[in-house]
């Protein structure tokens, strides 16, 4: 059974903190064994008391109802603070292995997972968890034990009435029985819409722009408005579901006292009960509902902390990238064979890439050109293996790279893309990401090569200056430059260059080109270019449409050939042409 497991698995994460956990059980017991004292000290006073003289002491009487009450506050408060303890615990524990393992995950992982998915259950989810562990358990073992003290307190007062109160606990399962099913399916289809709902949210916030530019505000406030009315819809459907089970409960117990007054009076008439022992038994049962309501009600949160578990351990279970492979010894050469590779893309029958056959020296610059759809991408993301390639093998001067350990293996590149990608931090924080120990002289070395010198110097506070979300505070050209900056840090052999500079105007684009001839020398380079005219002094272009290599050569050599490359080109030259 899966949400037996997923219990027992939480169970097991709580383990190491079980001497609190021992101290809260306790602090439970103690506030259960309050719970019969009250109406026992209310039995004393309305037969020893009022009666007549009274045969106590009157001073004890405050002392005994304000040091119950003393008693079951203490023990309460050291429920509730501990338990919050274990379980904010647990949250972290819980985030911690989310957030690892989205470190961790192959990048095939998020074309069958949301961004807002994945943000909903770290965030969301797990926040259910917790207090499902908190609240339930707490209730759960409390509520649980304190039925039972009342319920032995009332068998010893009066065990005639008592048979009529215990009628309540089988018929109130039954109730929670019937109700548990359907909750668990709302609540599993509840978490989802409320994904969706995070998703629209997540990708509102990431596009502003395109949606302001493009007139999409009532686009979005209409989905925004779909999504939150369903999720409502849950939610009530959710509320009526378990919320049915308190007043059932309460009908139940009401029918009890009825009884129980009708039985109490036949037996005062028989002077088998007296006024305090009556008032006792009622004071008693009547604390015996809240508990039983509490219990009752649990069944909601619970099954939500279940479906929410089942969500959170998906991902934490999801398959990580392969961490075999040995380590190399040390810088590698930077020669890279393709051997029939081929790839099919996970759920996909057509293959992106089939029989790659290509040698790549040292230092050598390589570019990829064709049509959009052609392989491109996916070709220079099989070296890193973002994705492990389905037939052949890519070998890394002279290894398989499936041989090498991915940590090994992803030291010897650096990358840049048209889809910049920097942290909120400083200048000097995003050139040298990844080094635990920051090398300064290095940092400003790669800030002078990636031509960042006159922006460094025009920030308030140069290198330690912060860049905002993304480099929201740069322009294009200089969040590009800052990128070539981190891959000349990185000082790796081999370098890929995805539309390094497609998306910059021509001033930025000379000033990129500048910092990326740099960054290139004596570099084994691969580069996917928009702009055939970028590549011209590539010492191979290689032309790939459907998946295969349909030319390769020097850029002279390829339009003499007047095949698929030298179409592009004049097609392209006849383009910017028409521009100017």
């Amino acid at each position: 059974m899966i949400l037996p497991t997923h219990l027992v698995r939480l169970f097991r994460m709580v383990r190491p903190y079980r001497g609190r956990l021992g101290l809260a059980f306790l602090g439970m017991i103690v506030t259960a064994m309050t719970e019969p004292m009250f109406p026992a000290v209310m039995k004393e006073l309305l037969d020893n008391g009022f009666v007549g003289k009274p045969t106590f002491n009157l001073w004890l009487v405050p002392i005994a109802i304000i040091g119950i009450f003393v008693l079951r506050g203490i023990s309460t408060f050291t429920t509730s603070y501990l338990m919050t303890w274990i379980t904010t615990q647990l949250l972290n524990t819980l985030r911690g292995q989310m957030f690892a393992r989205m470190l961790d995950i192959s990048a095939g992982f998020y074309a069958t997972h949301s961004v807002g998915k994945v943000i909903n259950s770290m965030m969301f989810e797990v926040q259910q968890i917790v207090d499902m562990i908190r609240n339930v358990l707490t209730s759960l073992i409390r509520d649980a034990l304190t039925v039972i003290v009342l319920m032995a307190f009332l068998i010893w007062l009066n065990w005639q009435l008592t048979i009529v109160a215990i009628v309540l606990i089988p018929l109130i399962a039954v109730v929670v029985r019937m109700t548990g099913k359907r909750l668990r399916k709302l609540t599993r289809e509840y978490q989802e819409v409320n994904g969706e709902l995070t998703q629209v949210i997540e990708e509102t916030t990431r596009a502003s722009q395109v949606i302001k530019i493009f007139g999409g505000q009532e686009f979005e406030k209409k989905r925004f408005a779909e999504r939150a009315a369903k999720l409502r819809r849950y939610s009530m459907r959710m509320a009526s579901t378990y919320a049915a089970t308190v007043p059932i409960t309460q009908t139940m117990a009401s029918c009890a006292v009825a009884v129980v007054i009708v039985i109490a009076l036949i037996q005062s008439s028989q002077n088998q009960t007296t006024v305090g022992g009556f008032v006792s038994f009622i004071t008693a049962m009547l604390m015996l509902l809240a508990p039983l309501k509490r219990l009752a009600e649990i069944n909601g949160p619970l099954q939500r902390g279940l479906t929410a578990a089942e969500a959170v351990f998906n991902l934490i279970d999801a398959p990580p990238e392969r961490t075999t492979g040995k380590k190399l010894p040390g810088r590698a050469a930077g020669k890279l064979q393709f051997i029939d590779v081929g790839f099919v893309y996970p759920g996909q029958n057509q293959p992106t890439l089939s029989h790659i056959n290509l040698s790549i020296m040292p230092g050598e610059t390589i570019a990829f050109v064709g049509m959009s759809g052609g392989g491109k991408s996916t070709l220079v993301n099989l070296v890193p293996e973002f994705h492990p390639v389905t037939t052949g093998e890519i070998r890394l001067d002279g290894e398989p790279i499936r041989n090498l350990s991915l940590e090994s293996l992803r030291a010897q590149i650096a990358m840049v893309s048209q889809n910049v990608v920097l942290f909120d931090d400083t200048v000097a924080a995003n050139i040298a990401y990844g080094d635990p120990q920051p090398d300064t002289a290095r940092i400003e070395a790669a800030a002078r090569a990636a031509h960042l010198g006159d922006v460094v110097a025009g920030l308030p506070q140069g290198l330690m200056t912060r860049i905002g979300d993304n480099g929201n505070r740069l322009s294009g050209g200089q969040r590009q430059r800052l990128a070539i900056a981190r891959a000349i840090y990185k000082n790796a052999p081999i370098l890929i260059l995805d539309e390094a500079t497609s998306a910059l105007d021509t001033e930025s684009e000379r000033a990129v080109q500048a910092a990326l001839d740099v960054l290139m020398r004596g570099r084994t380079t691969l580069v996917i270019a928009h702009r055939l005219s970028t590549i011209e002094r590539a010492d191979r272009i290689v032309v790939l449409a459907g998946g295969q290599i349909v030319e390769a050569g020097s850029h002279a050599q390829l339009l003499a050939k007047n095949g698929m490359y030298a179409n592009l080109y004049h097609l392209q030259f006849a383009k910017d042409a028409r521009t100017v």
